[in-house]
């Protein structure tokens, strides 16, 4: 009997699905990851840990870097190919050999470098930046104090440069600018703010050669009269910033009224102390489409030097900082300057509630207004700034005295569309808190200072504006842990918070405000009854954490420290004097590869030999506020070492002062002393 044959059944070959992201174009996948940075930039760490092609996207998503260590800028480059913006600022010292080691692993796509807050390299690390990145268009070299002529001549290699900045490199002189004209001719934008040893011979050769530069900041140079004709020809010129410039005086500005720029928009001359009205009155001849001029500190203002202001018609932006009205002046301002949206008149004499009021009623577009410490101003001229000026954007009044709560609260009730409001040290009560609630745009909120304020007021802030992201509570000793718990459960987007001396909250506080992910200023000090309970709650919820004060918090100890060596990897900026933190706590802040500025005054727990190790561990600290009694008992070698790698000591010599004032009793000293 033949026996019956089964045919086993051929098993069918899958081939392996091909990883999910491989089916997505860049464009697509770099969309979302834009989308995943915006919400939280650790993400992209974790996305980039899930599998080899997550690693692989994000590594072509990346566009900027910002290594925490020199030593890690090699591998950096290395990993993110697409990068076309290296930022250093982390990093306090970048030697040449580190830029040297860099330009072997240096991606194509490079176009901007930022060494601006970098030291410890010279002409060879910026030879080997060349050689590496020929295609550089934006370098900036801000504080290089030691770079000179040999630096400058190799930036003159980058032929594509457009934008670079060379503020305060002060050993460069004309030689080295005379290279960078004739090897740069390119250039769009240039800082020479603080070159002291560039002269009327390097100016020249700038304008002759640099026939495309838009910006130009030539702040606290010699400049002269006779050089700043030929900068003023410059065919394409938009920006240019004299500040502090002693060589420009009314001489120098007379000479224009044959020149006309066409092309200027932004002019800044405050601080010039040999500038009159009357020089200001002949340069805004020639120049008529002037859209921001800053004359703050300048000279006082005259009703003929504001009839000048007819010939730039197009005016938007006006500064007078610290400037004296004459009679007449500011009303001035109102007749020949209609077309304003941005007035500057902080810390200003002279300024009335008639001649105010008059301004602010003919300034229909008005967006912007600074009247800070004008402490003659009363309601009056808040009714008229609130009746006439509806459209605002940003109101600054700290300081005015003779404003009351019921001036400010026009405030809320006419400008509904605020987005910045200044009423620090003011008569700020609740009703007042109440109706500005109603600004539902406001992302910025200082009210300092404010002795009138409670919990109750700050609800309605935290119950209608939720869009804010900052808000000042310093010294408004009337708010409790339900008035921060109200804005912290209102406002998710908070990004900053002072509540430094409001002596009655707690670790409740922080409790509610860790729940604000995006949290990276917190500023406690003189908090007494905070505890690094509410410091670890912070540590754990708030990781974008870059800024924290904590001095005079006398029940944060090493605990707190620990949770934020743990957690805290963004903190830039700490302040712990008078802590109860030991050589425990500071070591394991040390750990914080990030941490840029420490300020330890009176630690009781810190010893000698502590404070040795954590500043030797520390590697990118690039400045440290200690008590000078520390100054002896460090070697001199090791403080040599640490000077070394970009930090700064700063030796403080205050007297030991657990005492905290009230926040009235505060007050009052202050204003003794202004009277004084």
């Amino acid at each position: 009997m033949a026996m019956a044959t089964h045919h086993q059944p051929k098993r069918r070959r899958f081939s392996p699905a091909p990883p999910p992201l491989a089916s997505l174009a860049d464009e697509l996948i770099f969309l979302v990851l834009d989308r995943v940075a915006a919400a939280d930039p650790r993400a992209l760490k974790s996305f980039s840990l899930a599998s080899r092609a997550c690693h692989a996207a994000e590594s072509r998503h990346r566009r900027v870097l910002r290594p925490l260590r020199a030593d890690l800028l090699p591998a950096a480059l290395a990993r993110y190919p697409s990068a076309s913006r290296l930022d250093l600022s982390l990093c306090p010292r970048v030697a040449d050999a580190t830029l040297a080691a860099a330009s072997g692993s240096a991606a194509p796509s490079l176009r901007a470098v930022d060494l601006s807050r970098s030291r410890g390299f010279g002409a060879s690390g910026i030879a080997a930046l060349v050689a590496a990145c020929p295609d550089l268009a934006d370098l900036d070299l801000s504080n290089g104090v030691d770079l000179g002529d040999a630096a400058a001549a190799e930036v003159a290699r980058m032929r594509r440069l457009q934008r670079l900045s060379l503020s305060r490199c002060k050993a460069v002189t004309d030689m080295g600018l005379g290279c960078v004209a004739v090897g740069c001719s390119d250039l769009r934008e240039l800082s020479l703010k603080w070159c002291l040893g560039v002269t009327d011979l390097g100016l020249e050769l700038l304008a002759l050669k640099c026939k495309k530069l838009t910006t130009l900041d030539l702040s606290y140079t010699m400049v002269t009269k006779e050089r700043f004709a030929s900068i003023m020809k410059l065919p394409k010129l938009e920006v240019l910033a004299l500040v502090g410039c002693v060589g420009i005086d009314d001489d120098a500005l007379g000479c224009l009224e044959k020149v006309c720029n066409k092309s200027l928009q932004v002019l800044d001359i405050s601080n010039c102390q040999n500038v009159t009205d009357e020089g200001v009155s002949s340069v805004l001849k020639s120049i008529p489409n002037l859209l921001e001029l800053n004359l703050s500190y300048c000279c006082p203002v005259t009703p003929s030097m504001v009839s000048s202001f007819q010939s730039i018609a197009k005016l938007q932006t006006l500064k007078l900082e610290g400037c004296k009205f004459m009679a007449d002046g500011l009303k001035g301002i109102g007749r020949s300057c209609v077309s304003v949206k941005e007035l500057s008149l902080s810390k200003c004499s002279g300024v009335t509630d008639t001649e105010l009021s008059f301004v602010v009623s003919r300034l229909k577009n008005l967006l912007k207004l600074d009247i800070t410490c004008c402490r003659d101003i009363t309601d009056v001229s808040l009714a008229a700034i609130t009746s006439s000026c509806t459209s605002l954007i940003s109101l600054k009044m700290e300081s005015c005295s003779h404003v009351t709560s019921g001036g400010l609260q026009l405030i809320g009730k006419h400008c509904s569309h605020l987005e910045e409001l200044d009423l620090t040290d003011n008569d700020l009560d609740d009703e007042g808190l109440k109706a500005l609630a109603r600004c539902s745009k406001l992302s910025s909120l200082k009210i300092g200072i404010c002795l009138r304020i409670s919990d109750e007021g700050l609800s309605h802030i935290g119950k209608y504006c939720p869009e804010l992201r900052e808000i000042d509570l310093y010294r408004s000793g009337g708010i409790s842990d339900n008035g921060v718990t109200q804005i912290a459960q209102g406002c998710p987007m908070l990004e900053s918070i002072n509540l430094s001396y409001c002596t009655g909250i707690t670790d409740r506080s922080l409790m509610s405000l860790s729940r604000c992910a995006n949290l990276n200023t917190l500023e406690i000090r003189g908090c007494p009854t905070v505890s690094s309970s509410g410091i670890s709650e912070i540590a754990v919820g708030c990781r974008l954490l870059s800024k924290l004060d904590i001095k005079k918090c006398f029940e944060i100890n090493d605990v707190g420290m620990l949770y934020l060596s743990q957690f805290s990897h963004s903190l830039r900026q700490i302040n712990l004097s008078y802590c109860s933190v030991s050589d425990i706590g500071l070591l394991s802040l040390s750990s914080i590869c990030g941490l840029q500025n420490m300020t330890i005054v009176h630690l009781a727990g810190i010893t000698p030999n502590g404070l040795i190790v954590a500043l030797m561990v520390c590697g990118g600290l690039t400045k440290v506020k200690l008590h000078s009694a520390f100054k002896s008992m460090m070697p001199p070698h090791m403080l040599k070492n640490v000077k070394a790698r970009g930090c700064v000591f700063q030796w403080i010599n205050k007297p030991y002062k657990v005492e905290l004032e009230p926040c009235d009793v505060w007050k009052q000293q202050s204003q003794d002393v202004l009277v004084r």
